[in-house]
């Protein structure tokens, strides 16, 4: 292996990581009656995650890469729900009472959309479909401003643990060119709501990387948010993929920082964060010490799914919704993204999968190992030889290679790790373990 220069790895554009293999891969072999028998296949007492996925905001901010559309008319939304619980019922008939769902997570596109007196009966369908554990976790994506008490008092109602509030970043002309304008007196009422009503988790998303972004700016902003004291922030990297999302093209590309900037910002970020008292999670997620996040990194428990950096070991989670992924110890599977084709299979009782992936025991090595490094920044030789046997010895000489190549990826005698200091180039890092980096055409944001 060739030298890895410093540039190759700040400019690199390799997937996020939140998957092995990456979404990209999937292809269309896996149908509804492969991933029936994969929830067939759930054992009686598996621990279970789910997410539920609203594909409708009544506002299309330019900088966001989900799978969403804009409305302003509520019958779409009630339309739709009316489908989810039908698959909710489709999925509670093939588990026959199987498995414990230990986590629940809402996304979107803004699921606070849904009106309260909906968002309840949506959660009594859960309830009547799935056995979900007393302690079970609910966690909701917040947009602040389609927030007003009735929706606070719905969200403690369904026993929300914690929300998190899409910030960005508070400058109004930052705002403006993203179409994401939202003061920080609208995001401190929804914050004390939330917690007036025991929800006791609270995080925040910012992006650096945005148009007319400074490290003035985006100091400004964190200054604020850390002045609300959540309990988490995350700091992501904007991702600029105009060819996958059209209305990102109303970003004046003009404007977005350079790879030098971002750099320095994301660096000033973690700076800025840090010297708050939290403690940095991965790449770009930071927590309180006493956080369930921050206690699981500790300990070598943190995991990366599709909604980032968790604490929640689920290896089974059941994605409902379109678009929305499900991850089996079999393989992945990803809902087809048209609303309109999943009423339709949903209707025809068929579950309405578009594309997915069956896991080799290489993909799933290359996944720990990929894991690890998003995680934990190093692995173990020994975990990884107990685990995997002799299979892992091919692997362990890309490793070795890898730390001669590279004065960021370091050798040890148990096991391997990212420089102190590299950190921030742990995706890049990653993707040299990735198989399927190169095949394809798919194409990624940028690193950092």
């Amino acid at each position: 292996m060739t030298a890895v220069p410093n540039h190759r790895l700040i400019d690199a554009k390799v997937p996020r990581y939140t998957s092995y293999p990456t979404a990209p891969h999937f292809h269309d072999g896996i149908t509804s009656d492969t991933v029936r028998s994969w929830i067939e296949a759930v054992p009686a007492d598996e621990p279970i995650s789910l997410y539920l996925h609203v594909p409708f905001c009544d506002r299309l901010c330019w900088f966001c890469a989900c799978h969403t559309k804009q409305t302003l008319r509520y019958a779409p939304v009630a339309d739709y729900l009316t489908t989810l619980h039908r698959e909710i019922a489709m999925l509670g008939r093939h588990l026959a009472g199987k498995g414990i769902v230990r986590t629940i997570h809402l996304g979107g596109g803004s699921p606070t959309m849904i009106r309260p007196v909906d968002l309840r009966t949506l959660f009594r369908q859960l309830h009547t479909g799935f056995t979900i554990a007393a302690d079970a976790s609910v966690s909701i994506e917040i947009d602040p401003n389609d927030m007003d008490d009735a929706r606070l008092d719905a969200l403690a109602e369904i026993g929300t643990t914690r929300a998190s509030l899409g910030i960005q970043d508070f400058d109004p002309r930052i705002q403006k060119a993203i179409n994401r304008e939202q003061s920080f007196a609208t995001t401190q009422r929804v914050t004390e709501g939330l917690r007036t009503r025991g929800i006791g988790s609270i995080n925040v998303d910012l992006l650096y990387g945005l148009p007319h972004q400074t490290l003035t700016t985006l100091g400004e902003t964190i200054g604020l948010s850390l002045s609300l004291r959540p309990d988490r922030i995350a700091t992501f990297g904007y991702a600029h993929v105009p060819w996958f999302k059209k209305h990102q093209t109303m970003i004046d590309e003009t404007a977005l920082p350079g790879p030098d900037e971002r750099l320095e910002q994301a660096k000033s970020a973690a700076a800025l964060v840090q010297s708050a008292g939290y403690q940095p999670i991965g790449i770009d997620h930071f927590a309180l010490p006493t956080d369930s996040l921050a206690i699981a990194a500790r300990h070598g428990l943190l995991a990366r799914n599709f909604q980032g950096y968790t604490d929640d070991r689920c290896e089974t989670l059941i994605g409902l919704g379109p678009s929305s992924i499900s991850r089996f110890r079999q393989g992945y599977a990803q809902n087809c993204p048209s609303t309109a084709t999943y009423g339709r299979l949903i209707e025809a009782d068929s579950l309405p999968i578009g594309r997915g992936v069956s896991l080799s025991e290489d993909d799933v090595m290359r996944g720990w190992v990929i894991e690890h490094l998003m995680c934990d920044f190093r692995f173990s030789t020994d975990a990884l030889r107990t685990r995997f046997g002799e299979t892992a010895e091919p692997l362990l000489r890309e490793a070795r290679l890898l730390a001669q190549a590279s004065p960021h990826f370091i050798a040890h005698d148990d096991g391997f790790s990212i420089a102190a200091g590299s950190h921030m180039f742990a995706r890049s890092l990653a993707a040299q373990f990735d198989s399927y980096l190169n095949s394809g055409r798919a194409r990624h944001s940028a690193a950092i």
